[in-house]
């Protein structure tokens, strides 16, 4: 199983952080351009989500899959946005997003006087807490070589 890459928002839609792992490919665009481009795919799919579904969804929109890769959605409380994208077969995703959101950023930014919530991820902490708590999970760890 592998990991590609992370994409961190928070509730206007500003990229606070990205992470890549295995990103075999690059969309030719650059990181800002790339990051308008996901939060604006994830903003049209989740208000499409909860209009067209024929059931009540309590947790909306959490991931789509094409054939080659899947993209993961875990939204907080206060509505900042993990997205994480994997290979189709990826297992306990969402518990990962979780502890990346308890773990890493609650622990080394929300409780950081020196972060500031609204601005991008500067941290090499956090950096480095985040790669070291995405390569310990069972999704990174049982990649094929």
């Amino acid at each position: 199983m592998t990991i590609y890459n992370l994409y961190l928002f928070d509730r206007d839609g500003q990229l606070l952080h990205y992470a890549e792992w295995t990103r075999r490919k690059q969309s030719g665009i650059s990181r800002e351009e790339e990051a308008k481009l996901m939060y604006g795919m994830i903003f049209s799919l989740k208000s499409f989500v909860a209009k067209v579904s024929p059931v009540d969804l309590r947790e909306g929109f959490l991931t789509y899959c094409t054939n080659k890769y899947r993209l993961n959605l875990y939204e907080t409380p206060s509505r900042l946005k993990f997205v994480l994208n994997t290979d189709v077969n990826a297992q306990g995703v969402k518990d990962l997003l979780h502890q990346i959101y308890t773990q890493v950023y609650v622990e080394h930014v929300v409780y950081n006087p020196l972060c500031q919530l609204s601005k991008p991820i500067l941290s090499e902490l956090f950096a480095t807490k985040l790669d070291e708590v995405v390569k310990q999970s069972p999704a990174y760890a049982s990649r094929p070589a």
